[in-house]
């Protein structure tokens, strides 16, 4: 069975909200932000980019909005082309950027209903939808407030309300929790799962593991314009690292001591200025293994590996394999 026909029926058969093949975007001077990728994101999921600065995201998510027309390959948005279909694709498409563009001199429902102008709604119909979209993202009682007056939290789930005024199938949301407390960042989550839970597919880009992990079913970890590898949060922690790590910690001199004792039975070892970082399928035996050789820890982690981990490991340290 090829891997398209075990995708499909994988995701019982559903079309593709959003689609790349061969994807690529070069800017003057011949450099190329992306070079050739390809995804398939369903109805009803949340499909993130993940990549360090650099690797391709921000240019991905502005093909996929319309901000950036692409120089090769193939974009299919809500099942239009997007270099043909531009305008239509917009209408059918919400977007959350990073940064507050809300309107300042307006109050937190005017800037619903003035956006929801650019869509022709109806007045009766998009004063209904703001008052329902407030109540979704919790700021019925600052429906009358200065934008000014809000905290970065109310401002981000504001934008979610405005993404959402002309009832997209597609949302693209480029770090929508950048800046927020905890308390803040969980309740925008919270709202994010509520919308895939109505079917509504996700498309967002996070430099927050523990988001990235939450919310996507799928996701590309992205490396200098390239797919390094792609899959659900759960099966690229399995493909890529050892599920459980040890941090030791200690002085430069003990720690030298210990990379040959731990190097001879881990999967992994990386070896950091103050800390070792040990990779391995068996914690017990490596952990009695440390404590019978003497040498002197001051703190032992123990702990399961994560998405971070799988992160690291292809975009940001090597290891000692």
């Amino acid at each position: 069975m090829d891997t398209e026909t075990s995708e499909r029926l994988r995701t019982g058969q559903r079309e593709a909200t959003l689609e790349a093949r061969g994807l690529r975007k070069s800017y003057a001077g011949g450099f190329e932000a992306v070079k050739g990728i390809d995804f398939r994101v369903y109805e009803g999921e949340c499909f993130g980019f993940l990549g360090p600065n650099g690797a391709g995201k921000t240019s991905t998510m502005r093909m996929i909005y319309g901000g950036a027309e692409p120089t090769g390959g193939e974009l299919t948005v809500v099942g239009l082309d997007i270099r043909r279909d531009e305008r239509n694709v917009k209408r059918r498409i919400g977007v959350v950027p990073q940064e507050n563009n809300l309107d300042e001199d307006l109050t937190v429902r005017e800037n619903l209903l003035v956006y929801a102008r650019y869509f022709d709604l109806p007045r009766k119909l998009a004063q209904a939808r703001a008052d329902e979209l407030l109540e979704f993202v919790q700021l019925t009682d600052k429906r009358g407030a200065e934008v000014e007056q809000l905290s970065g939290g109310m401002k981000r789930r504001l934008l979610i309300a405005r993404a959402l005024v002309n009832d997209p199938d597609l949302v693209v949301l480029d770090e929508p929790t950048t800046g927020l407390d905890p308390q803040a960042r969980h309740l925008v989550w919270e709202k994010l799962r509520e919308l895939t839970g109505r079917g509504k597919t996700l498309a967002l880009t996070t430099h927050y593991m523990e988001e990235a992990a939450r919310l996507c079913d799928r996701l590309v970890i992205m490396e200098g314009g390239k797919v390094v590898s792609e899959g659900s949060p759960r099966s690229l922690i399995e493909q890529h690292v050892s599920p459980q790590v040890l941090e030791f910690r200690a002085d430069r001199g003990s720690l030298d001591r210990l990379l040959p004792v731990v190097e001879e039975t881990a999967d992994a070892v990386e070896n950091r200025e103050e800390e070792v970082l040990v990779y391995t399928a068996a914690a017990d035996a490596l952990l009695e293994k440390v404590e019978a050789s003497g040498i002197p820890i001051e703190h032992t982690v123990r702990r399961q590996a994560g998405l971070e981990d799988v992160f690291l490991r292809l975009t940001g340290r090597s290891l000692t394999d």
